[in-house]
């Protein structure tokens, strides 16, 4: 079986690009600069779930975006979680944060409606992609 995108994480994002282990989204909530990196391996869960080569494979990615966004968009702050409550799938959440944001201090999830990118998706996802390289 071959890996699939949990369709939730399919539905509420834009690709930006494939990694050597990690799918590499953008989350369409243009109110938070927000990546999502989900590993490509079926049937994942959880972080230990990975054997150790995809599990440091996957810390230099999230390293690789999350400094890459803090430059981008000159972070304060990067928040950095794997939940997975509503979708299952390994994925690890890497988001940009300011002071004075839509749901600053608290987290992001949750806090009020989510504001779709809609024409302004093309211009995030080059800017995310020639910061990546």
């Amino acid at each position: 079986m071959a890996f699939d995108l949990h369709p939730r994480l399919d539905a509420d994002t834009h690709l930006i690009r494939d990694w050597s282990l990690s799918r590499v989204l953008l989350m369409d909530d243009k109110r938070f600069p927000w990546v999502i990196l989900v590993p490509r391996r079926e049937d994942i869960r959880e972080w230990h779930d990975l054997d150790q080569k995809d599990q440091q494979q996957l810390l230099t990615e999230m390293n690789r975006i999350a400094a890459a966004m803090q430059r981008e968009f000159k972070a304060e702050k990067m928040n950095i979680g794997a939940l997975g409550n509503i979708v299952p799938q390994l994925h690890i959440h890497v988001i940009a944060r300011h002071g004075g944001d839509d749901a600053w201090p608290g987290p992001v999830w949750g806090q009020g409606e989510r504001v779709p990118y809609e024409d302004e998706a093309e211009e995030m996802l080059t800017r995310l992609r020639n910061q990546l390289g």
